[in-house]
């Protein structure tokens, strides 16, 4: 918990710089896509692994 609260100290202090934010929330938006589209569309049958037979 200590660790937490340094860390929360720190960035207080030294806030992350205006680019790394936008390119943190670029990578989550993508990945918010990336699901997105998966939920509205589905899994394609090419992706899919077919069960081996033993």
């Amino acid at each position: 918990m200590l660790v937490w609260l340094m860390r929360a100290k720190r960035r207080a202090r030294h806030p992350p710089s205006a680019r790394r934010v936008a390119l943190v929330l670029g990578v989550v938006a993508a990945c918010l896509a990336v699901a997105g589209a998966e939920w509205l569309f589905g899994w394609p049958d090419w992706l899919r692994v077919d069960r081996l037979k033993p």
